[in-house]
């Protein structure tokens, strides 16, 4: 441990310390000597203004009882661990959506990278951490400002919206409620007036957004989780059912650690195969990601969706009949 990190340890122990720390707990923590220990312990005090002070034996340290909520150290402090943390998400900024947070983060992401090497006297091998999309769409950053602007300042938002399913155009007026970042897309969870209700939007349909200057309608965090996360996928709604999926046991050395559903069960079974159940609103949706695992996943339940999977495989098989077109 660095005198960088001991200082931090020492503060952290100190100020989160309900009774005098003994000088023999401390240099353990901090696993230095005793020399080493009393000169970190007069810097802290001397240099950086902490209020320490020790028994009357000197065999005990603490912080002055109110002092110690107050005091802080100056700057930004941050242990390898956090470093590294920091260093990944610095990295996630960059890689991650460029073309929509490059321009706005920017100079945070600057500031970081100065922060990073200082800390760590060297430039560091920023290289060796990778964030690779799959499967993102493209967004028009401006489109994606006015929405953010539009969410963050409790403002209703105008705009075009082309739904993907039907490529039909409508006009919507809506009061955002909150961004959602899901599967390497964005999505605008909003209260949809000419409908009447809650809605989710794709950002990369949106066009022309026009933030205007009515205060838009808040609706409960409840009534949002209920409504649009409480089901499989970003698409939900209240669920319909719950599925049950059962993968080889070869798949299921991948399934059994993945996470489908915040509500889902999932349990070994006998024969080495893994059966997954989760409530489902977007049949959908779930089958592309049943369809992944090919002859491994099995749907089971309910009958309507085991049906609806067998008509999507037997449409796949129909169209490898003959040459191809």
């Amino acid at each position: 441990m660095d005198r960088y990190e001991r200082i931090l340890t020492l503060h952290r122990l100190l100020k989160s310390a309900r009774y005098p720390v003994p000088f023999a707990r401390l240099k353990d923590e901090l696993a230095c000597s005793r020399a080493t220990l009393y000169r970190d312990i007069a810097f802290l005090r001397d240099a950086l203004g902490a209020p320490i002070e020790s028994g009357s034996d000197g065999s005990t340290f603490h912080y002055v009882a109110d002092e110690a909520e107050r005091f802080e150290l100056p700057g930004l402090w941050l242990t390898s661990e956090e470093l590294a943390a920091l260093l990944a998400l610095n990295e996630l900024l960059a890689r991650s959506d460029p073309g929509v947070l490059a321009g706005a983060l920017g100079p945070f992401r600057q500031r970081m990278e100065r922060l990073l090497s200082d800390h760590a006297g060297r430039a560091l091998p920023v290289e060796r951490i990778r964030v690779l999309a799959s499967g993102s769409r493209r967004l028009d950053q401006n489109v994606f400002r006015s929405i953010a602007g539009a969410v963050l300042n409790r403002k209703r938002l105008k705009f075009r919206y082309r739904a993907r399913s039907t490529d039909e155009q409508t006009d919507r007026t809506v009061s955002p409620q909150r961004l959602a970042h899901y599967r390497d897309n964005w999505y605008l969870d909003a209260w949809d007036h000419s409908r009447d209700g809650l809605r989710s939007f794709a950002l990369d349909r949106i066009r022309d957004p026009q933030v205007l200057d009515e205060a838009a309608i808040d609706r409960e965090g409840a009534e949002l989780d209920a409504h649009l996360a409480s089901s499989y996928g970003i698409f939900s709604g209240a669920p319909k059912a719950w599925a049950t999926i059962r993968f080889s046991p070869h798949a299921a050395r991948w399934v059994a650690d993945e996470h489908w559903h915040s509500q889902q069960q999932g349990m070994r079974l006998a024969d080495g195969r893994y059966e997954l159940k989760l409530p489902y609103s977007n049949s959908r949706e779930l089958l592309m990601d049943v369809l992944k695992y090919g002859p491994d996943a099995e749907v089971v339940a309910p009958v309507s969706l085991r049906e609806e999977m067998r008509i999507l495989l037997q449409l796949a098989i129909g169209a490898y009949d003959g040459a191809p077109k």
